[in-house]
């Protein structure tokens, strides 16, 4: 009889679960998964709710559009042709500028993800940023790399196959993995190779004649030179019968996405990676096909597939707290929104970011960053205590009024380089903790479960006050997880 009844009581008592309020220790592990840190406002107001009303709120404050204002020249394409024909200097001059608007084309992300009202957008974006990888690198067009975020953007939490579609005739796209050079009798076959490896089927659920087969279908895909969109060159297409996964058919490249997303292994290879991202390292395989199955009924909705996994068990599991490593924007963006950090130019942030191994719009290969583990080493742990260090010694370092001002002058920002710039930057960083630390009480067991996402690893000094007590709990190994 207990053995007939046992399910019907778990199933009870989950729903039960489900139906009270979330409390503060689960409120601050949702928080602080879907955005870069959770505040103290924001966990009780959540604590209140229950798991879905929380989740469905988070997800009904996303947006597709940003507040920071986006640099000037975004419009302005520069065809590469205009070289043809310049001199050194020429050529110099253009890369120059090319790389200044890169940075500034990483300022304007950063400073977004630092004011967003909505960070769990940014943090999609990011996701998909390291999905449908194309760097500035090898792209070298800023204006390019800025409309491919905007699709990102425009489709991060809206529907998959529609960015699938969208991401494979984006130019920055076109030109990372070689598209352009995909013609009828001499295939490349880059673009159809990753596309089944890296952004839908996941390695061994295709074979080397399939990703041949594709290539042909998206052979004409290109772009227009002087405006940089996207170009389709029919007289490149191969317009004869192409095979893949199985169906035979005259192909285009649109044709062949549709059949990508028709097999069950993408939904899965999706949702595999949402899940590496929210939950665990690990994916469990039960949950991954239940809640890949409602994402494919869905029509690869992604707030479905989100919702799905941040309602999940798992997702709350003891187990799985303190379970994945922040990323180095993570780290850095995280920690200047919790502690409410003032800042001036965030280009040394960026360097901050680039020196832990996550330089913005420039991952390290087509298979992106690796993330988990692979963020820590003996090095770049080192230099994240040394970055939390200094942020949380800012206003020790600050220098004297007259100094301040004449490295504030135009001709000192024109010649400081890249350390003097960082220098200056981190003595513009303001952080009252005793306006922070207002918030808590004297002994108040909240302010070590906002802090951190476990116990420390590391005693401390239970005995130490304000900025002190802030810089033991940030410098304590727990600090870098999740």
């Amino acid at each position: 009889m207990l053995q007939r009844l046992l399910p019907i009581l778990l199933l009870c008592c989950a729903g039960a679960v489900a139906a009270a309020p979330m409390g503060f220790d689960e409120a601050r592990h949702l928080l602080n998964r879907t955005s870069f840190a959770a505040n103290v406002g924001d966990i009780e107001a959540f604590a209140k709710l229950t798991r879905a009303q929380a989740v469905d709120q988070l997800l009904g404050w996303t947006a597709g559009t940003v507040a920071t204002p986006a640099p000037g020249w975004i419009n302005t394409y520069e065809s590469p042709r205009r070289l043809r024909g310049a001199s050194d200097e020429e050529r110099k001059a253009f890369q120059r500028a090319q790389a200044g608007k890169g940075v500034e084309l990483r300022g304007w992300w950063l400073t977004e993800m630092l004011t967003t009202r909505s960070p769990l957008t940014e943090k999609m974006v990011l996701f998909w940023h390291n999905h449908f990888v194309s760097s500035l690198q090898k792209v070298r067009s800023p204006v390019l790399m800025y409309r491919q975020q905007q699709v990102l953007r425009k489709n991060a939490l809206g529907y998959f196959g529609d960015m699938l579609h969208e991401v494979a005739k984006d130019p920055a796209m076109v030109i990372y993995l070689d598209s352009a050079s995909n013609r009828k009798g001499k295939p490349n076959e880059n673009f159809a190779r990753e596309v089944m490896e890296l952004f839908t089927l996941g390695e061994g659920s295709y074979g080397e004649q399939d990703v041949k087969e594709a290539a042909r279908a998206f052979t004409g895909w290109s772009i227009e030179p002087e405006t940089g969109e996207f170009l389709f060159r029919r007289p490149a297409h191969d317009d004869g019968v192409k095979t893949v996964l199985g169906r035979s058919g005259n192909f285009d490249g649109d044709d062949v996405l549709d059949i990508l997303l028709a097999q069950p292994q993408t939904a899965e290879f999706i949702v595999s990676k949402l899940w590496r991202e929210f939950v665990s390292p690990q994916p469990e395989p039960a949950e991954v096909k239940r809640i890949a199955r409602l994402f494919r009924d869905n029509r690869y909705n992604i707030k479905v597939a989100l919702r799905a996994l941040l309602l999940s068990d798992a997702f709350y599991a003891p187990q799985n707290r303190a379970a994945l490593v922040k990323s180095p924007l993570d780290l850095i963006v995280g920690t200047l929104r919790q502690f409410r950090f003032e800042t001036g130019e965030v280009a040394p942030f960026l360097v901050a970011a680039r020196q832990l191994g996550q330089d913005m719009f420039a991952p390290p290969n087509v298979k992106g960053w690796p993330g988990g583990e692979a963020w820590i080493n003996s090095a770049t742990l080192l230099a994240r205590k040394q970055l939390l260090e200094r942020l949380f010694r800012a206003q020790e370092m600050r220098q004297p009024p007259p100094m301040r001002e004449a490295a504030a002058t135009p001709v000192a920002q024109q010649d400081a380089g890249p350390r003097a710039r960082f220098v200056r930057a981190m003595m513009d960083i303001h952080f009252d903790a005793d306006q922070w630390l207002a918030q808590f009480k004297p002994g108040d067991p909240r302010l070590l479960k906002v802090v951190l996402a476990a116990e420390p690893a590391a005693p401390g000094d239970d005995q130490a006050q304000g900025v002190v007590r802030l810089r033991d709990l940030v410098l304590d190994p727990v600090y870098q997880l999740k």
